[in-house]
């Protein structure tokens, strides 16, 4: 998959290249974030601020970024939905079909972080090109059913969730991971991965006010 062994590349350099002090202050557009001129939210409108990580668990970063996502959840208000979106630079990604089917199976809570984990620690997953009976193989490690599971990520289903993917990337101009894309308005950038989640609270805190008004 050459397509995505280039993306792969460019994501180990896009959510580092601005390695300088995070900025102080209001949240400025053109430097903490992009205002999204026909973006797009990944679920529909349910009167929630929906902050959605456009992820990869190949990317190193997305690992790094995890247990600080999972310690922001836990701050946030009940007007606030996150949600994951899998990068589908390549339609047959093996890990965005395997997050697909673990989300049909309803298994994301048991998998995601050790999906990671399995990648960048352990090693007990290949980075790179892994295939679906390799991933269905793991799963049934994980007290699944590896021929259910690897139904799903070879599933219609799954192949049209990756499609729109696709289609909510081209709307949010997504162009690495992890990017977070808030109430699909507003795409953060950030001098590091701490500020990203600085900026979304405030983009976060921006739509609150809004809704007030």
């Amino acid at each position: 998959m050459p397509r995505l062994l280039a993306w792969l590349l460019l994501s180990l350099v896009l959510p580092l290249t601005a390695c300088a002090q995070a900025p102080s202050g209001p949240v400025q557009a053109g430097r903490d974030y992009e205002v999204l001129p026909q973006g797009q939210r990944w679920q529909p409108a349910n009167g929630k601020i929906e902050v959605a990580e456009v992820f990869a668990y190949w990317c190193h970063h997305c690992a790094d970024f995890q247990p600080m996502v999972d310690a922001w959840k836990t701050k946030q208000a009940a007007d606030v939905s996150f949600t994951y979106v899998p990068v589908a630079f390549d339609l047959d990604d093996t890990y965005a079909l395997a997050y697909f089917a673990a989300e049909s199976a309803k298994a994301l809570p048991k998998v995601h972080n050790a999906l990671f984990d399995a990648i960048h620690k352990d090693g007990s997953l290949p980075r790179n090109n892994p295939t679906v009976g390799e991933v269905g193989t793991w799963f049934a490690q994980k007290g699944l059913n590896q021929a259910r599971m690897v139904a799903l990520m070879e599933s219609k289903d799954t192949a049209a969730k990756m499609q729109r993917v696709r289609t909510f990337m081209k709307a949010n101009g997504i162009q690495g991971t992890p990017t977070l894309v808030v109430n699909g308005k507003y795409v953060v950038r950030g001098a590091s991965l701490a500020d990203r989640l600085r900026v979304a609270d405030a983009l976060v805190a921006m739509e609150r006010a809004k809704a007030k008004r």
